[in-house]
């Protein structure tokens, strides 16, 4: 797909929601696993056309809070994935010129894969061409609370007039402070 220089109304940001892998494996008799793979795969063709295309920001939720209900192994397999993907697929990011970023609560994520994120963010700050937000441990309740919670504690701690709240302040607490909205969300399932 060759970047058309009259295609008008490119997206700045795009989101897709990754879900239905599991139920795309059950589909053709294979493990879920499977399908978690073939999604982790997928990422690399939507950089691509994103690149190509000139869309700077790509927002792939990956991993919702929700999905830490999900069985002990289906979770461990699931983290495996990821930092098998960061360790195989940082560098080659890094020479396309894409920046990684990650949003959510990324503490519950394990330590050798929240190590391995935060290598790949590293390396990866200072290129230019696309921005890839991977959302982990992600749910937009949870960043709210957590967006409120810290005004809370900021107006207890008297650092914050509870009156000069407003949608400004709010939006500075949120995740998602130092990204553009989505222009375009994609769910998958």
């Amino acid at each position: 797909m060759a970047h058309d220089p009259d295609l008008k109304d490119v997206p700045r940001h795009v989101a897709i929601i990754m879900d239905g892998n599991g139920r795309w494996a059950r589909a053709r008799g294979l493990p879920r696993r499977a399908g978690h793979r073939a999604g982790a795969e997928s990422v690399r063709e939507a950089v691509e056309a994103c690149k190509e295309l000139g869309i700077k920001f790509l927002t792939l939720y990956a991993f919702s809070s929700e999905n830490w209900n999900r069985p002990p192994s289906e979770i461990k397999a699931l983290m495996d994935l990821l930092e098998r993907f960061l360790k195989k697929k940082t560098l080659e990011m890094h020479e396309q010129g894409v920046r990684l970023h990650a949003i959510g609560r990324l503490g519950l994520l394990p330590d050798s894969c929240r190590q391995e994120l935060e290598r790949a963010i590293e390396l990866t700050a200072s290129n230019t061409d696309l921005d890839l937000v991977l959302a982990l441990s992600y749910g937009s309740r949870e960043e709210i609370v957590d967006a409120a919670r810290t005004l809370a504690t900021e107006a207890a701690n008297g650092q914050l007039d509870p009156d000069d709240i407003n949608c400004t302040l709010f939006a500075d607490r949120l995740y998602t402070r130092d990204l553009p909205d989505p222009d375009l969300v994609v769910r998958t399932s």
